[in-house]
C-alpha cells in the first residue's frame, strides 16, 4: 500500500525521516488495531504507532489473562470479530458454590452468585489481538514508537520517526495522552480537562493469576469464585481454560496493598479459602497495572469519576474533524470493555469515512 501524499512539511522537520500516511493511530491496543482493520479494508494507508515493544495493550497474557479477560452476552462486535476472524471462545466456568471470605472465616454460599454468563477468549484475549494484527498489511505496525508530539498540522513525532497524517487516532486512555504527549495548542481546553479527569480503565488494579496442575476446587464442587473482606484479593474467579486446562484462579487486589511480599500474602489467602491443595501453585503471576508506564500516569490513581466515561467531548472529533479519541474509556457505552474499545473504533472509523479529509 502506498503512503498518502504529505502536505506542506514544516521546517523543523527532517524530510529524510518523514513518513506519509492517510491515518495514524496511536496505540496497538484493540481498538487502535480495530481502526487500523476496517480502514486499511476501506483502501485507506494506516500506521499504528506503539510504545511498548508488543501489541495489545490491556489485552495481555497468553493464555492467562492479565489484563481483560470476559466479554458479555450483548456485546455482539467482540462476537462478531471473533466469528470473522475464526478465534474460539467458551463459556466462563460458573458450576459449583461460592466462598465468601471476612473476619468470621470462610464460609461457603451455594449456587455461586457472584459469577454471571460470560463467555473467554481460548488462548486468552491477547489470541483476539494478535488475530487481528495478522489481518494488517506487513508495515503497518510500528513498535517500541512512542509518540511524544502531535503538531497542528498533524506531524506525529515518535523516537525514531516523524510521521504526517490526514487523520490522527489516539487509542491510548485520555489521561495518558494528555500526560504522555504535547497536543496541539488549539485544543479547547475544556477537552484536555475532561481528557486529564477520566480515569484509566483497570489504571488502578492488579490482577493476580495462580497457576496449578489442576482445577482441584472443582472437585470439592466450588466454582472458584469467592468474595473476600480481609485480602490482598478482594475477588477471585475461575480462569482455567476449555476443559479446565490451563488451571488456574484470578483475582483483584487494590494498587495500594502491593508490598514486597504480597506474593507470600496472596498464597497464604489462597490456602485459607481453598484449603492445603493450593499451596503449591506451578507459579503466581502478578500484573499491576498502576505501575505500566504506558497504561497509568502517574499522579492519577483513585479518579472516581467513572461518569466521564463516554463524555461527549470524546464523540466529535477535535482539530477541525483531524483528530480522534478512539479507547474504551471514550465509548458511550461498555465503556472499559472491550465491545467498548470496538464501539469507539466503529465511531472513529465512522467520522473518517466520512470525512472530506482524505486523499488517497
Amino acid at each position: 500500500m502506498n503512503d498518502a501524499r504529505c502536505d506542506s512539511v514544516h521546517e523543523s522537520v527532517n524530510t529524510n525521516e518523514l513518513r506519509c500516511v492517510d491515518v495514524a493511530v496511536i496505540g496497538a491496543g484493540i481498538s487502535g488495531l480495530a481502526v487500523a482493520d476496517q480502514l486499511i479494508r476501506a483502501g485507506l494507508s494506516v500506521s499504528v504507532l506503539e510504545a511498548r515493544a508488543r501489541l495489545g495493550g490491556r489485552l495481555l497474557g497468553s493464555p492467562l489473562d492479565l489484563g481483560a479477560s470476559w466479554f458479555w452476552p450483548g456485546e455482539h462486535r467482540v462476537m462478531a470479530l471473533t466469528q470473522r476472524l475464526a478465534v474460539d471462545i467458551f463459556e466462563q466456568y460458573r458450576t459449583g458454590d461460592a466462598l465468601i471470605d471476612d473476619i468470621a472465616g470462610v464460609q461457603r454460599y451455594p449456587g455461586n452468585p457472584i459469577d454471571v454468563p460470560a463467555h473467554r477468549i481460548a488462548g486468552g484475549t491477547s489470541a483476539l489481538a494478535a488475530a487481528l494484527t495478522a489481518q494488517l498489511p506487513s508495515g503497518t505496525l510500528h513498535l517500541q514508537q512512542p509518540v511524544h508530539e502531535i503538531t497542528s498540522d498533524r506531524h506525529i513525532a515518535t523516537r525514531d520517526y516523524v510521521w504526517q497524517a490526514h487523520h490522527v487516532v489516539i487509542a491510548l486512555p485520555p489521561a495518558l495522552a494528555v500526560h504522555a504527549i504535547t497536543l496541539p495548542p488549539e485544543l479547547p481546553p475544556e477537552l484536555i480537562d475532561v481528557a486529564a479527569r477520566t480515569p484509566v480503565w483497570m489504571g488502578d488494579s492488579v490482577k493476580v493469576v495462580a497457576h496449578f496442575n489442576e482445577p482441584f476446587w472443582r472437585r470439592d464442587g466450588l466454582a472458584g469464585a469467592a468474595m473476600s473482606r480481609r485480602g490482598p484479593l478482594t475477588e477471585v474467579h475461575d480462569m482455567s481454560g476449555p476443559g479446565g486446562e490451563p488451571a488456574a484462579l484470578f483475582g483483584f487486589a487494590p494498587a495500594a496493598s502491593m508490598h514486597a511480599d504480597i506474593e507470600k500474602d496472596i498464597r497464604k489467602q489462597l490456602i485459607r479459602m481453598f484449603g492445603t491443595r493450593a499451596s503449591d501453585p506451578i507459579g503466581v503471576l502478578i500484573q499491576d497495572w498502576s505501575r505500566e508506564q504506558w497504561t497509568m500516569p502517574p499522579g492519577t490513581q483513585g479518579l472516581p469519576d467513572y461518569a466521564m466515561f463516554g463524555h461527549p467531548r470524546y464523540q466529535q472529533p477535535a482539530l477541525e474533524g483531524r483528530l480522534h479519541w478512539s479507547s474504551t474509556e471514550t465509548a458511550r457505552t461498555y465503556a472499559g470493555h472491550i465491545e467498548g474499545a470496538l464501539e469507539a473504533a466503529e465511531r472513529t472509523v465512522a467520522s473518517i469515512a466520512g470525512s472530506s479529509f482524505i486523499t488517497t
